[in-house]
């Protein structure tokens, strides 16, 4: 037993140096000069290295400010109002599929849910060039309504699927007590089954956000300058200045930053829905 149990830590604690030892190199990296750079793998600071916050300041206050700022509040707020679009229509729709009887000719309930989930199955690039025309003609290039739309839209079955299983959890038992005493269903939805599925919306808001802040290739093809997001910046650092590892790893912990603050104040809802899941 103990040696099975010693096995088990041993196995988790390699599988934690094999995840955090990327981002450690990138906490080091960041603070390097380019001389401690060139001279290869040096990972211990005051010994291996003398660290300094060169990069560190070179983006919040000096030349690196504003290439920095601006993608970075793009990033920020064309995830945020995607994933509440892509949410709020992902869990009204899932309420209707899974309350409702719904016949599209000989689709129902389930086929309809079927549907929806594979249009996120269609890679992204097969809608690229038509995105792209219709853009254009629209005036939506380069702007953040743009990405917003085109996220939203892309998560939106993502949502649906992720909220449907989580509404099937839900005793119906609830919205039939709110009915005896006189609630529509709008309010059943807002005032019942919405605040029992908390742990669903915090798990779906966090998956459809990680897809909003870290999207690529919609990014690279519809944004030009004035809506490019943090990972258009980090990609297009190679290209202008060659590769600055020190900048480079800076921006990288900038952009994980958010992510990570977010899946921390989530983490009780998380977990919730990992238990709920768990027992289904």
């Amino acid at each position: 037993m103990r040696r099975r149990r010693a096995a088990r830590y041993g196995l988790l604690a390699l599988w934690t140096a094999v995840v955090v030892f990327p981002l450690y190199w990138l906490v080091t990296a960041s603070l390097k000069d380019p001389l401690a750079v060139s001279q290869g793998p040096r990972f211990v600071p005051w010994i291996d290295f003398k660290p300094t916050l060169a990069a560190w300041g070179a983006i919040i206050r000096g030349v690196e400010k504003e290439s920095v700022a601006g993608p970075l509040l793009n990033s920020a707020l064309i995830g945020m109002f995607s994933t509440v679009l892509a949410v709020a229509g992902g869990a009204a729709a899932a309420y209707g599929i899974s309350r409702y009887p719904v016949r599209v000719g000989p689709l129902r309930n389930a086929d309809v849910l079927f549907w929806i989930v594979s249009q996120r199955i269609m890679p992204p690039i097969v809608t690229a060039l038509a995105l792209f025309l219709m853009f254009r003609v629209a005036g939506l290039l380069d702007s953040r309504l743009g990405l917003v739309l085109v996220y939203a839209t892309f998560n939106l079955p993502l949502a649906t699927w992720l909220m449907h299983n989580f509404y099937r959890q839900v005793p119906v038992t609830l919205e039939e007590a709110a009915r005896i005493d006189g609630a529509s269903r709008s309010h059943i939805l807002w005032r019942v089954v919405l605040p029992v599925s908390a742990p669903g919306l915090a798990a779906t808001s966090l998956l459809c956000f990680i897809f909003a802040w870290n999207e690529f290739l919609f990014a690279l093809i519809l944004t030009f300058d004035r809506a490019r997001t943090m990972p258009i910046l980090i990609a297009a650092q190679h290209n202008q200045r060659g590769i600055e590892w020190w900048a480079l790893s800076a921006m990288s912990l900038i952009t994980i930053a958010p992510v990570v603050a977010i899946t921390l104040a989530l983490q009780r809802y998380l977990t919730s829905s990992v238990l709920a899941g768990s027992e289904m």
